[in-house]
């Protein structure tokens, strides 16, 4: 592997990045403040001159053979890191850490995720972080990305009915996501973006050390079970998530924002609902 190998890959990541911001048109060689340029009149008095052009800025030579090339730029400390890089060192800050406020204080000091810095908010927990119950989801929208707390949108007023109807409300749950930072345009995180977050939302469920996890979705699912299984063959079963010593039930069911765009499926949520009010109960 050469230098020239390593430099074209953090230009491949910085171009990934622009694309997924949703910066995918170049006009100009220099950014213009369009504001404050001042319009001309519809009917000029007399002819302007024509502006002078301006010299085309000098070619950039790439690095010949042996060269060392010049550090690519980059957004925060290690958003050009390789997604196994920024992993490591999300586990490795994530395993110092001895409280969620200071988890929550870690990620809002994270330069390794690229999501951040096309987010507004972090979006870290909302409910009790002392109950037994633990919902986790997949990444904020535009809502929560905007209030800076999970599930404030129509998914979120959604969930709260859901708990509403087994006795549950954000006084006896504790509710998250896997990825912290809202995705441009509400796309799924990618399965990098999950790499990089998993280490903190796995400290999180350690200290946080519920009796009972919910995964939302097929994303959340497929990060804290490990299962491939898409989300309505993994509905309504409940898998291990082991904590040092302890193992956690988790069990899998399906998104309210799903639920928004597929109303019949709703039957199959209520049925896992009254899976996890049995389990509450000691029942199952």
């Amino acid at each position: 592997m050469t230098a020239s190998d390593d430099s074209q890959r953090d230009l491949i990541a910085a171009l990934d990045f622009h694309v997924a911001a949703g910066v995918d048109l170049m006009l100009d060689e220099h950014p213009h403040d369009r504001f404050s340029e001042v319009e001309a009149p519809a009917h000029p008095a007399a002819p302007t001159p024509e502006p002078e052009i301006a010299a085309p800025p000098p070619r950039r030579e790439l690095p010949q053979r042996g060269e060392t090339p010049a550090p690519a730029r980059t957004y925060g400390q290690s958003a050009a890191a390789r997604p196994g890089e920024a992993a490591g060192d999300a586990r490795a800050r994530a395993k110092d850490v001895n409280s969620l406020e200071e988890l929550e204080a870690l990620l809002a000091g994270f330069d390794g995720c690229p999501l951040k810095f096309t987010a507004k908010n972090l979006v870290f927990a909302d409910g009790n972080p002392a109950a037994k119950l633990m919902f986790i989801g997949e990444a904020p929208g535009a809502d929560e990305d905007r209030i800076g707390k999970p599930f404030m949108g129509r998914s979120g007023k959604l969930l709260d009915r859901m708990m509403a109807a087994i006795g549950l409300d954000r006084t006896t749950a504790y509710v998250t996501n896997i990825v912290p930072w809202r995705p441009p345009g509400n796309r799924n995180p990618t399965p990098q973006e999950v790499a990089i977050c998993k280490p903190f939302i796995e400290r999180q469920i350690e200290l946080a050390d519920p009796d009972l996890i919910v995964c939302l979705g097929s994303p959340s699912t497929q990060a804290i079970t490990g299962t491939r299984d898409g989300i309505l063959k993994a509905r309504g079963r409940f898998y291990p998530y082991r904590v040092g010593d302890r193992e956690i039930r988790a069990l899998a069911t399906l998104h309210p924002a799903y639920l928004l765009r597929q109303p019949l499926q709703k039957r199959l949520a209520w049925r896992d609902f009254r899976t996890l009010r049995a389990a509450l109960d000691g029942k199952v």
